[in-house]
């Protein structure tokens, strides 16, 4: 992390904010952070996406992650030398105690040392952990926003180092109000008995623990939830993108060949939108402490990249900033950029409790307050699994 490039600021209207301390040029990474923790999303690994337990790196090779998202064993990629995975495999390994796969022995023993040491039995089937996290997916069913183990491992963490306490605290600002309704927003209309019960089952797996107390309150449990309804960062990986990403970088092919390749990916893409939709990627979430200090644009100076393969992300300028400048990123996908103001900001009311006041929002606020046409009904649906 290169904290010379910025500095972390405190103001009355946002809190905390990234500013630039220097001239930072288009394309410039800015800042490039491990999570303080993060998860799978527990339906994802449950469907056979497969990911180190720790940092999420792809431990599928391109050529298998597509017979299994397109159903069909008989594909053979090309170029195997351009996936990344098959350089890797050979240091993979598995926890001798529960056999959860990691990428490598160093990933392993970061786990242990974080948090695995605790959640490695309870996590073993017809366990403790297991049969909280069947409850969780009873609950939380895809789309999925966040993961009950991510949860667990917070309480790991905290088991294990006290101090993280003080880290975790750093992402709680909200009230109980707000906490409520970004609980209401993850879980759904019924979210009062969803929660209920949750808390009711970590309340009996975590019994005596004192230096979990503070969780285990009604307040202290939303709290958390909101704590990561608000701060965490999707994170994606995919073995076939990063083939996809090499080979058309490859300098050695020929205009035909170049045009078969193509040909190639856009047809495995169609498959994919016939076999699994959107759900393409091992998905889950982390948090992480200087990246969730950025604040929100609708015309931000900076995105966040996963360049990695892995839960590592890069915030990457978009255009240069000057010195002083807030770093802004968007909490908003393309196509929510793309609508009106009032939808805009009536998503970001519901999901992140606040009202952007951003250049362009300035710039529109004479229009009518009117819900885009692609956006009606949507509040809920991204996040409400009752009907399931």
């Amino acid at each position: 992390m290169n904290e010379s490039k910025f500095k972390i600021v405190n103001t009355n209207l946002k809190g905390r904010s990234l500013v630039a301390n220097k001239v930072i040029a288009i394309d410039e990474v800015i800042l490039e952070e491990a999570p303080f923790v993060c998860s799978q999303f527990s339906w994802n690994k449950a469907y056979g996406y497969l990911a180190c337990e720790n940092c999420m790196l792809p431990l599928e090779t391109a050529e298998q992650n597509v017979r299994r998202l397109a159903f069909d064993p008989s594909i053979i990629l090309p170029f195997p030398e351009s996936d990344p995975v098959i350089h890797l495999q050979q240091k993979f390994v598995q926890c001798q105690e529960c056999s959860l796969k990691f990428c490598s022995t160093e990933c392993l023993e970061e786990a242990k040392f974080k948090y695995h040491s605790i959640m490695c039995h309870a996590l073993k089937p017809n366990q403790p952990f297991d049969s909280i996290n069947e409850i969780w997916k009873k609950m939380h069913y895809p789309p999925e926003t966040t993961s009950l183990l991510l949860i667990l491992r917070i309480f790991a963490m905290v088991k294990l180092q006290p101090e993280y306490l003080n880290v975790f605290g750093e992402f709680c600002d909200r009230s109980k109000n707000d906490d409520l309704r970004i609980c209401h927003k993850i879980l759904g209309k019924k979210f009062s008995e969803q929660l209920s019960n949750l808390h009711q089952a970590l309340i009996q797996l975590f019994q005596g623990e004192e230096i979990l107390s503070r969780f285990l309150t009604v307040e202290g449990f939303t709290q958390l939830f909101t704590m990561i309804g608000t701060n965490s960062q999707g994170i994606g990986t995919s073995p076939f993108a990063n083939w996809v990403r090499n080979v058309s970088e490859l300098q050695s092919l020929s205009e035909k060949q170049s045009k078969e390749l193509d040909e190639f990916i856009d047809t495995v893409y169609a498959t994919f939108d016939n076999t699994v939709g959107t759900f393409l990627n091992n998905e889950g979430s982390g948090l992480y402490v200087t990246q969730s200090k950025i604040n929100h644009s609708c015309k931000p100076n900076a995105e966040i990249r996963f360049p990695f393969s892995n839960s590592k992300l890069q915030v990457v300028a978009l255009r240069e900033i000057k010195p002083d400048e807030e770093i802004c990123i968007s909490y908003l996908d393309e196509c929510q950029l793309d609508r009106s103001r009032y939808s805009r900001q009536k998503y970001l009311q519901e999901n992140y409790l606040f009202l952007c006041d951003c250049e362009k929002c300035q710039e529109e606020v004479s229009q009518a307050d009117e819900t885009s046409d692609d956006d009606v009904n949507d509040g809920d649906d991204n996040m409400d699994t009752d009907d399931d």
